[in-house]
């Protein structure tokens, strides 16, 4: 059985996921990387995609990650994303309706602040259902 290490998923509006982990798949913006216990010390930029995490037991959680860091430490590993799904709460039909929404947004924006809300919000979604392969 591999060793654990601490482990944190930081988005802005909270605390997501703290504590024991066996390994993380983290998608850094230059490739896909695996964190395990006694890594080396590691500072990445997040690219859109999913974090995997694996637990003692053979359990894992996935989130899809939009922006943000990961910073391997003696610690352990710490992720401050942007923007963090937790995929078990991500319906398929609900992405498709919430992407025909925000197109509709977009094309019905009459300010370019409004069109520029509504068209972040369209190229998140986008990525995420990229991200999924949906």
């Amino acid at each position: 059985m591999p060793d654990s290490f601490k482990f944190e998923l930081v988005s802005p509006e909270r605390l997501l996921v703290s504590g024991e982990v066996e390994q993380v798949l983290v998608p850094g913006a230059e490739g896909d990387m695996t964190v395990l216990a006694h890594h080396a010390p590691a500072l990445t930029t997040l690219r859109p995609g999913v974090l995997d995490i694996g637990f003692p037991g053979g359990e894992h959680q996935r989130f899809f990650l939009r922006g943000g860091f990961a910073e391997v430490n003696p610690a352990g590993l710490i992720v401050l994303a942007e923007t963090a799904i937790d995929l078990e709460e991500l319906d398929a039909s609900q992405l498709a309706q919430a992407i025909r929404d925000a197109e509709e947004d977009v094309a019905d924006a009459s300010e370019d602040a409004v069109r520029d809300r509504a068209q972040t919000k369209l190229d998140h979604l986008r990525q995420v259902e990229s991200a999924l392969n949906l």
